[in-house]
């Protein structure tokens, strides 16, 4: 099943967060996914170690930018700030200051804390907590670029026309601080009161900007909606919040560097890419019929990313197409390279060369790209450490990402066992929007929003009815048939 981003809530009286209740059979059911899955959440006790060493160091030897008045914009709550910037209005359009949080500067090559980084890949979400890519004590707090702390950076300015093109990019190692940490609610508020200030308001502009030159150069955002599920008395109810527009915005800011990151990489010869090749045929067609199961109407000749863009996410059918849309965005690998460039060099959704440069606190590719960068930008040798480690590290972040798309998976399997244990016996209109490799179809039910494998007839485009004939949140198991055709099919 295509893989969501959920949250979930847990009955009962508050308690901390991402803690909920061993009796809960779903939260019990993310734990023992993050068992089964080999999920490494406790730190060793020598990387521990090493991270609280690494915070009470000091940079050396770099340019003091504290003067630049950055800001970060994350989710409510965040403490892993990757991320700050600052927006100027320039004669000839704008400047972006965007400063990346220098975790090469903590985490030394061949340490304890760069071989536990590369043992995990990647930060892991779960609906009820997070197993971090390095210890809190950096990726929490020495490390995290928190308002009115000198931390060490890595400062792009990239001079965009008027248009949103970039004009010129560089990158440098420099000291910064941020002077607010600000969310996507409170940012998106004071845009609908009509009370954003200058940053907000640049934000903006270059954010909308940014992304009518990616709708032109055929490029395919894909924003996807957490899906909220809610303990109730009753079993658990299925929501979804809508992403806000503050988000898209602040994406085209990471967009943009990363795009400017493979320019220097492909320039200078040197580097890794993020790639990924445009969609299967197969692949559209269906998307197409699940977006006719939801009632979308899809107008022939419109390119799909196009059609992405033209969803109303307010709309949770129309948010659960956006679900189902990631069918559009696998293959996504790493290229590494050195001397020439590769022959893929394209992102097939950002309709360009692009790397990972912008996430070095969540993600173990990043912390290479960043140095990569800033020594090509120098005129610099790139480290042999850095250098030696790029042919590595696709395998190294498949293994992340294959962990944790799996986790994913599975935990999507529960929440839907989950959604649809209080209503066993049911029955639900349905489409058929795919088959699977046993010749099973696959159903998509409307409301609630599940996509699910079914016992019974059915070929694609088909108009059913579904029963629910039980579940099993412990194995992720849903049980759906489909009524009606030859009962022999039915068993």
């Amino acid at each position: 099943m295509p893989n969501r981003v959920v949250t979930y809530r847990p009955a009962g009286p508050a308690g901390a967060p991402g803690v909920p209740a061993v009796a809960d059979p779903l939260a019990a059911r993310f734990a023992a996914v993050r068992s089964e899955l080999h999920v490494p959440e406790a730190f060793p006790a020598e990387v521990l170690g090493a991270a609280e060493a690494a915070a009470l160091t000091r940079p050396d030897g770099i340019p003091d930018r504290t003067e630049v008045p950055l800001w970060t914009l994350d989710p409510v709550g965040s403490m892993d700030l990757d991320q700050a910037m600052h927006l100027s209005r320039e004669e000839a359009g704008f400047r972006v200051r965007y400063a990346i949080a220098d975790v090469p500067f903590f985490v030394s090559a061949g340490g304890p804390l760069d071989l536990e980084a590369r043992r995990r890949g990647q930060t892991i979400y779960l609906p009820d907590t997070r197993v971090p890519l390095h210890p809190p004590a950096l990726s929490e707090a020495a490390a995290s670029l928190l308002p009115g702390q000198d931390r060490p950076a890595y400062l792009w300015e990239i001079d965009l026309d008027a248009h949103g093109e970039t004009r010129s990019v560089t990158v440098e190692r420099a000291l910064v601080r941020s002077r607010a940490r600000r969310d996507y609610v409170a940012v998106q508020a004071s845009v609908d009161a009509g009370a954003a200030d200058e940053q907000v308001g640049l934000l903006r502009e270059i954010g909308l900007l940014r992304m009518a030159l990616e709708a032109a150069r055929g490029g395919a955002s894909l924003p996807m909606p957490e899906q909220e599920v809610v303990a109730t008395d009753g079993g658990y109810r299925l929501g979804y919040r809508p992403p806000l527009a503050a988000e898209d915005w602040n994406a085209q800011i990471s967009l943009l560097t990363g795009m400017a990151a493979a320019g220097i990489m492909l320039e200078g010869g040197v580097g890794i890419l993020r790639t990924m090749p445009a969609p299967p045929r197969e692949s559209v067609r269906r998307f197409r019929r699940q977006a006719r199961a939801l009632g979308v109407p899809w107008p022939d000749g419109q390119r799909y990313g196009e059609f992405l863009r033209s969803l109303d996410r307010t709309d949770p059918r129309q948010l659960a197409l956006v679900h189902e849309a990631t069918s559009l965005f696998r293959g996504a690998g790493y290229t590494p390279f050195d001397g020439a460039a590769p022959a893929q060099r394209e992102h097939a959704a950002v309709a360009a060369p692009y790397a990972h440069v912008t996430a070095p606190l969540r993600r173990l590719v990043d912390r290479f790209g960043l140095v990569v960068c800033a020594a090509l930008c120098a005129g610099s040798e790139v480290p042999s450490w850095a250098r030696a480690a790029l042919p590595e590290l696709p395998a190294l972040m498949a293994e992340g990402d294959h962990r944790a798309s799996a986790v994913e998976r599975a935990c999507t399997d529960a929440v839907e066992a989950a959604v649809l244990g209080s209503v066993v016996g049911a029955v639900y209109p349905a489409t058929v929007v795919d088959r699977t490799s046993a010749h099973a179809p696959i159903v998509q039910i409307t409301d609630p929003a599940v996509l699910s494998a079914a016992h019974g007839p059915g070929a694609p485009g088909d108009e059913v009815r579904v029963q629910v004939r039980g579940t099993d949140i412990a194995a992720g198991r849903v049980d759906l048939l489909v009524l009606g055709g030859d009962p022999a099919a039915q068993t």
